[in-house]
């Protein structure tokens, strides 16, 4: 039988569930797909349980028919301004001289053991690389032999209310939450290449709510963010300056705005539909890219000053990519290039299973990542099971061997 996965992006502006089986050669076929109107959340974070309960039933109501069978076990996305990360380090001398799984458990451990504030809780402690007796740049160090065992790791905590309310909606629903896994990580699993990340890349994952983005060099994660400003502010921005409402804005948006005015045509003309019984009227296509351009440079420059501040910007040397749904505006690329000098490009998840026309596009980043990261998940416990068989096994007959 096909092992199943199942992933939720709980974001801003849509609730996406999605069902999966992974086949013999462990290639994700999503089988149930559900996406519903995000309710009850305001910049990733959940601010009407109720509301979000409701969305995040149906959404998984919807994957489940389709995929007809029972979810129980979900992968959940966690993004909002309470992100904070940074970067330790932690060090141990190895019992034998040869590196165990115990001794890099251990590792990681003591370079967890840092000052962390009440309300926060720790999501993932990422290894970025090992270092043996003063060898650096070791990614695998098992098997290697040495006597003092280094590891730099990348620590991603949240609000430790944030995360409990995103469970509690999850439980409401009769799901259990596998894991909480960050948002822009499972959007980097999920279109970035291995050639990208050693050269040195920046993911901006553009939602509704909240600007993500982690920052990639070596082939390893060194720094992530979040923003809250992303699409639903040029969305206000267009509902203000074109009176209209905030539905109607959100529809020009999605079919006329450009976020650089000199690709607009002079000449175009759009209709704009009015509030009331008031007559929809026209206007040129590009004073709704004038109200849109000043929007979008304010999140890249606010993206670019955080990259700088981090002090990785001259390492990122295959530029930008970037996902999530207002990443699919036209002119986002040029714009992009402009602000950060350096090359920019728009990333789409890597998927070429059932469904591939529909979920291969940026607003489904997250989501394809957090089956990607189940994938993982599901293939290290199957190697740690064969290891404690085989051990259970050795025991077995040397017990036989010696009687005991």
């Amino acid at each position: 039988m096909s092992e199943l996965i199942a992933a939720l992006d709980i974001g801003t502006s849509k609730v996406v569930a999605l069902v999966a089986e992974l086949d013999a050669e462990q290639k994700i076929n999503v089988i149930g797909f559900g996406e519903q109107p995000s309710l009850g959340l305001r910049k990733g974070m959940v601010v009407d349980i109720d509301a979000t309960t409701n969305t995040v039933a149906a959404a998984v109501r919807e994957a489940a028919a389709m995929a007809n069978c029972k979810i129980s076990n979900v992968y959940v996305g966690i993004a909002g301004a309470h992100i904070r990360s940074l970067n330790s380090s932690g060090m141990v001398a190895m019992k034998d001289s040869e590196v165990t799984e115990a001794d890099m458990e251990r590792v990681i451990e003591t370079a967890k053991a840092i000052a962390i504030p009440n309300d926060q809780v720790v999501l993932h402690t990422l290894p970025q690389e090992y270092i043996i007796d003063g060898q650096e740049g070791v990614r695998r160090p098992l098997g290697m032999s040495g006597r003092r065992l280094e590891v730099k790791v990348h620590i991603v905590t949240g609000a430790v209310s944030a995360a409990e309310n995103i469970e509690k909606c999850v439980r409401r629903c009769g799901l259990n939450v596998q894991e909480l896994v960050l948002q822009p990580l499972a959007s980097a699993a999920a279109c970035l290449t291995r050639d990208e990340m050693e050269i040195g890349v920046g993911l901006v994952d553009i939602g509704g709510g909240t600007t993500d983005f982690a920052l990639f060099t070596g082939g390893a994660i060194r720094h992530t963010g979040v923003i809250p400003v992303a699409g639903d502010q040029v969305t206000n921005d267009i509902a203000m300056a074109l009176r209209t409402p905030s539905k109607e804005a959100a529809d020009i948006k999605h079919r006329y705005a450009c976020a650089l005015t000199k690709l607009v045509q002079p000449e175009e003309l759009i209709e704009v539909p009015s509030v009331a019984d008031r007559p929809a009227k026209s206007m040129p296509r590009h004073m709704l890219a004038e109200v849109v351009e000043p929007r979008v440079e304010e999140l890249f420059q606010l993206v670019h000053e955080q990259i700088k501040r981090s002090g990785f910007e001259p390492l990122l040397r295959s530029g930008i990519a970037l996902t999530g749904g207002s990443a699919m505006l036209p002119g986002m690329v040029e714009l992009g290039e402009e602000v950060f000098h350096m090359p920019v490009r728009v990333a789409v998840p890597d998927y070429r299973g059932p469904l591939k026309d529909v979920l291969a596009a940026p607003k489904y980043a997250t989501a394809i990542g957090l089956l990607m990261h189940g994938r993982d998940q599901i293939a290290k416990q199957a190697v740690l099971r064969r290891r404690e068989s085989a051990a259970a096994g050795m025991f077995a007959k040397l017990r036989d061997a010696f009687g005991l």
